[in-house]
């Protein structure tokens, strides 16, 4: 099992630790992953660790997939993989609603249809076989919209980039996994405990069905660590984040990550951490999230118990954990695992 690690950029200001990367990086650490919302992008800050790092691997979780066109996301990724000898990942999503439409100014649409869409206009531009040339629902390679000038053409992308640049997709939903199963080379899952991603196995078969056949697909779980002596007190530096997720990250009727959480075993539960929220309650939310929900889907508490944790991920489905921790819990989870 390969480990990643996963940056927190969010906020005001961008503050990354190189430090503790390089530190990572000497633990064996096989990726560091960051993250947009609507503020810091998640390039450039890749860049800035790529010069000065020399091993780790480079990747988004995620790249939003309507604030790029495919082309601008392959150009990005071909230039990060070139300057950084070869060590990116691309990791893209449709993001929600809420971001693409109030901030993107763009249709959220069908993010089904977009992400197949995305990944074959992707996989054209790496492999650089011809002039690209694509029509789809959502994207038009040369456009020939009633707009056009009718001047566009094919084109081919100057810069060689590497033809099997992995590209991962951010999905919880079962059609969502179905089409990593099929196209893509891995998928980054949330709030998703050992137990949860057994609930996956069907929608990955149906997926792998559609591809001919099983094929290779790194399964990376964002796994939150937090190496505490008093497991009640770590338990309560995750419950805001699960409860911002479960109840506030979307409407009331339509947020895929309590969709998640229900389908992993705590409907009722996910409905009233969702109805406080809402609601402005925000520290009676986080309250309402259970012990036992925040231990199947985090590593939260005393060494022995992390370790215990990951005995369990060790027996999961998952290929790849990408940690969220600090360096004491990046440091222990690398002990542990060896």
């Amino acid at each position: 099992m390969k480990l990643g690690m996963t940056l927190g950029t969010f906020g005001p200001k961008v503050e990354i630790d190189i430090e503790a990367i390089r530190e990572a990086e000497s633990l064996g650490y096989d990726s560091v992953w960051s993250a947009e919302a609507w503020g810091n992008d998640a390039v450039v800050p890749l860049a800035w660790i790529g010069a000065q790092t020399s091993r780790i691997r480079l990747g988004t979780a995620i790249m939003q997939m309507p604030a790029r066109t495919p082309a601008m996301t392959a150009m990005q990724m071909m230039t990060l993989d070139q300057l950084s000898g070869g060590r990116a990942l691309c990791g893209i999503g449709p993001s929600g609603p809420q971001v693409v439409e109030g901030w993107h100014g763009q249709s959220y649409g069908k993010p089904l249809k977009r992400t197949r869409e995305y990944i074959a206009i992707l996989r054209k531009i790496f492999a650089r076989s011809d002039k690209v040339e694509f029509s789809g629902e959502y994207y038009q390679m040369p456009y020939r919209g009633p707009d056009a000038s009718g001047l566009g053409k094919p084109l081919r992308s100057i810069l060689h980039g590497r033809a099997d640049i992995p590209i991962y997709t951010a999905t919880i939903s079962p059609k969502g996994i179905e089409l990593a199963a099929e196209i893509a080379d891995g998928f980054i899952p949330v709030w998703t405990g050992p137990q949860g991603l057994a609930t996956f196995k069907p929608f990955l078969d149906k997926g792998f069905a559609r591809a001919g056949g099983a094929r290779p697909l790194d399964i990376a779980p964002v796994v939150n660590v937090v190496l505490h002596d008093d497991a009640a007190q770590a338990r309560d530096f995750v419950r805001p984040g699960i409860a911002l997720y479960v109840g506030g990250m979307g409407a009331r009727e339509k947020n895929f990550y309590n969709d998640l959480v229900s389908r992993q075993g705590w409907p009722g539960e996910a409905k009233k951490i969702q109805d406080l929220y809402l609601d402005g309650k925000k520290s009676e939310a986080a309250a309402a999230v259970p012990d036992a929900m925040v231990d199947a889907l985090t590593l939260v508490g005393p060494k022995e118990k992390i370790r215990d944790g990951l005995a369990v991920w060790k027996d999961s489905t998952a290929t790849t954990l990408l940690i969220g921790s600090d360096r004491r819990g990046r440091r222990a989870v690398a002990e542990i695992l060896g």
